[in-house]
């Protein structure tokens, strides 16, 4: 195995580099790789309080919040079901809006928890009506509503500052998965009024697997301070009095803390904002250059700024296409594990991702459909995403 560049992880014979362009994990930039690969301090020592403190400072403006962020190891769907652990005990009311496939996990994790679930079923590509979801609350005393912000199987996003004013004067916790969104979308959970914010490492904080991060508000705190349940390492309390220490309640993954504060970093240094900017324009030039080559979009609304779902080309396999893009181009992309297996092609748009990245993706896309038979115009989805991303910034997000 050779590494090289930021992308580059392995060659085949061809001397095409591996790029991962799931929408998670994502391509991990060197910076980080380099600071994983680093020593390994005490994590009851002053480096680890430091680092600690680092983390704390620049993740709170990513998060929106004033308040702790902890961290666990593990992954999404780990601090997902420590979320549900803290605020949910046994036979807790719970409401599951699930408009993809991480809206049925939330439900799958409420119910292994014990937790009294009713589900909220939204169309597959459409948003969150949050009129339909105020007229659920009224009609039972839910002690957690729990919502998904972006939808990596569907590339959908939730009004979270509309659901967020529907809880905000509720006993109702208002529990949002961000793991795909945080640090590629607006977060703003004092604001909008967030109880708690669910991140992971590996999407849009540029890192890999194995961080599981949960903003909580003052709101949810109350809650968690007098419950009862079965947690012991998911235990929010304990997390909450290692970190007035600027430690962790049980065995921290040093080195991957060591690489998100990298990641901070590197965020800090691009401006939050251009980050959030950055994330919007390669979007829409990827759904451009897509567009041209005959993929419709998946959404309906509220398309995601960091991952693109688009429906196939009439008559073209899914996965015939995401196989070829592999073992020809080495590129990963991902599908859907649904209903929809074979119908979607699901490319991620976050992290460390530039538009060179997107005119590859394109180029090798174009090329595999010509291997499938399809040849399109040659450089036509190249061609449409250049002229998007070269478009003034007003001009882009009406195009969008």
């Amino acid at each position: 195995m050779r590494f090289g560049m930021e992308t580059t992880v392995m060659n085949d014979t061809r001397g095409l580099p591996y790029r991962l362009r799931l929408p998670g994990p994502t391509a991990v930039p060197e910076r980080v790789r380099h600071e994983i690969a680093g020593l390994v301090v005490d994590h009851h020592g002053p480096e680890f309080h430091a680092l600690i403190g680092e983390i704390q400072s620049r993740i709170r403006p990513i998060f929106g919040t004033r308040g702790k962020v902890l961290t666990f190891a593990g992954s999404g769907t780990a601090a997902m079901e420590a979320a549900l652990a803290n605020a949910a005990p046994p036979g807790t009311p719970v409401l599951v809006v699930a408009h993809g496939q991480f809206g049925v996990r939330f439900g799958q994790i409420a119910r292994a928890l014990g937790c009294a679930v009713d589900m909220l079923e939204v169309e597959w590509g459409t948003a969150p009506d949050p009129a339909v979801i105020r007229q659920r609350l009224e009609q039972r005393d839910y002690s957690v509503l729990c919502v998904t912000h972006n939808e990596t199987s569907t590339g959908v996003t939730a009004d979270l500052p509309a659901i967020g004013e529907l809880t905000k004067d509720r006993s109702t916790l208002l529990l949002v998965d961000s793991v795909s969104g945080l640090a590629g979308l607006p977060v703003e959970q004092d604001r909008w009024h967030l109880d708690l914010v669910i991140g992971a490492s590996q999407k849009a904080l540029m890192c890999p697997p194995g961080i599981g991060l949960v903003g909580v508000s003052a709101k949810a705190w109350a809650v968690i301070e007098r419950s009862h349940g079965g947690r012991f390492f998911w235990d929010f309390r304990k997390a909450s009095a290692a970190l007035d220490k600027m430690e962790s309640a049980f065995t921290p993954p040093v080195s991957l803390l060591a690489g998100l504060a990298e990641a901070f970093r590197m965020i800090d240094e691009e401006g939050f904002a251009n980050v959030l900017a950055r994330h919007r324009r390669l979007a829409a030039g990827l759904r451009a250059g897509l567009a041209a080559l005959d993929f419709a979009p998946f959404p309906r609304e509220a398309s995601s700024d960091t991952v693109s779902v688009m429906r196939m080309p009439e008559g073209l396999d899914g996965n015939a296409v995401i196989r070829r893009l592999y073992e020809g181009y080495r590129t990963v992309v991902a599908g859907s594990r649904t209903h929809l297996s074979g119908k979607l092609i699901r490319i991620g748009t976050m992290g460390h991702v530039s538009e060179s990245d997107i005119l590859t993706d394109l180029h090798y896309i174009e090329r595999t459909l010509t291997d499938l038979g399809r040849a399109p115009r040659e450089g036509v989805g190249v061609a449409a995403a250049a002229a998007l991303l070269a478009r003034p910034p007003a001009e882009r997000r009406a195009a969008a």
